[in-house]
């Protein structure tokens, strides 16, 4: 089908007034995560704690889900060991995470500072054999930035997770206020409002 055709085209049409439509739902996102934004700045180890219990939720009913898949492949004499390993894990997972959601904070930290340190060593590794007209220096400087950002996270978790949690807020603030920007012109492009067209997304 080419692009742009009549039915490209009457599909198109068709989302636009459908995403004007229900404006309001976009705006609803956009304001939950402004919420969550401001929320992480203001209280960064709360939210990071709020959503390690969704995280162990989530794996919580997951591994029972897969308990479940686990079940159907055992009755139908396919190999379920590696679906069984699966469920156990999210299920031991997901407890750890409700059960206390500061280990499953720091645990996340962790495994942050170790990819750090990793990325740090492999791009000083790989400044080394590359040329010095190629940027060596800006490669061995990102490198040396992620070994000292990997054991500063290393030495203090609970720090490095407020941080992260900033990072999370500032984020969730610049992507709610794109969605609130977005539902406003939806809302002025509604189907029956005057002068409205094709919204152009």
């Amino acid at each position: 089908m080419a692009i742009g055709s009549p039915l490209d085209t009457g599909l198109a049409n068709t989302m636009n007034a459908a995403m004007a439509r229900h404006w309001w739902v976009i705006a609803l996102r956009g304001v939950v995560a402004v919420l969550f934004g401001l929320i992480a700045l203001a209280a960064p180890l709360a939210a990071l704690l709020t959503l390690a219990v969704l995280l162990g939720a989530y794996l919580l009913v997951d591994g029972v889900a897969e308990l479940y898949v686990t079940w159907r492949a055992a009755r139908a004499q396919a190999p379920w060991g590696a679906l069984l390993g699966e469920a156990v894990l999210s299920i031991i997972m997901g407890l750890i995470a409700l059960v206390s959601p500061l280990i499953a904070v720091n645990v996340f930290v962790i495994v942050l500072s170790v990819w750090a340190l990793i990325t740090g060593v492999l791009e000083l590794a790989a400044a080394f054999r590359l040329h010095s007209s190629h940027g060596r220096w800006w490669l061995a400087l990102g490198g040396i930035v992620s070994v000292i950002w990997g054991l500063l996270l290393a030495a203090a978790p609970i720090v490095g997770a407020v941080v992260v949690a900033w990072w999370l807020g500032i984020y969730a603030i610049f992507f709610g206020a794109s969605l609130l920007a977005l539902a406003w012109r939806l809302r002025a492009q509604r189907p029956g409002v005057a002068g409205s067209g094709a919204v152009r997304i």
